[in-house]
């Protein structure tokens, strides 16, 4: 409801947005993508990898990053190049590829974590038949990008959801593509989410000749 200037108790107290960024996340560029990943294999950080890689390819919300099982990703024990999970907000199925960089860094932890198909891919380690928290995948991301340098406040777990689909925008112009690999049901949604503005557009027909 918020407090009326003239009340005494309002004095002296900061804002509760005081010092935060406010809005999307940044997507991260290639070479941060990069960095990330060499800063990860230089901590010997196997699962957080892995993690890593299935975030950037999957642009999955983190909600249903971490509920993902073995066998959502495995298959004749390889790791398959397309999934599909049913998402946790929209109950809608999604798919999605595995690019090589994701299956050798997923077959590199499960290996190591071990484990059966209905197994969670990134389990507590508090409770093995829970997955990790969305908080702390969350305090993951926050050290990843500190990690190279990042500040902590332009980045979050939606900085990875929307890496490669702000990239393939980037690269193509195509919006319905970009809607379909993110599972948003209103092309504005999908406008909103990457940020697209006038300069955006004009760019791109400035490109194209006719």
């Amino acid at each position: 409801m918020g407090r009326s200037q003239f009340d005494p108790g309002a004095k002296g107290r900061l804002p509760w947005n005081a010092g935060r960024q406010i809005g999307a996340k940044r997507a991260l560029k290639p070479q941060q993508v990069w960095a990330i990943r060499f800063w990860l294999d230089h901590q010997q950080r196997v699962r957080d990898r892995a993690l890593f890689d299935l975030a950037i390819d999957s642009k999955l919300r983190g909600c249903d990053l971490v509920r993902m099982k073995i066998g959502d990703i495995v298959r004749g024990g390889e790791i398959r190049s397309r999934a599909l999970v049913v998402q946790k907000k929209t109950g809608r199925p999604v798919q999605f590829e595995l690019l090589e960089t994701a299956r050798k860094s997923l077959q590199a932890w499960l290996e190591r974590r071990g484990g059966s198909l209905t197994d969670y891919v990134f389990p507590s380690r508090v409770d093995h038949a829970k997955p990790i928290s969305t908080r702390q995948y969350a305090r993951l991301v926050e050290e990843w990008v500190i990690g190279i340098g990042l500040r902590r406040e332009d980045y979050g777990t939606h900085s990875l959801r929307r890496t490669k689909a702000a990239l393939i925008y980037k690269q193509t112009g195509n919006l319905r593509a970009v809607q379909i690999l993110l599972s948003h049901t209103k092309i504005e949604t999908t406008v909103r989410y990457l940020g697209v503005d006038v300069e955006d557009a004009l760019q791109l027909a400035e490109t194209t000749e006719i």
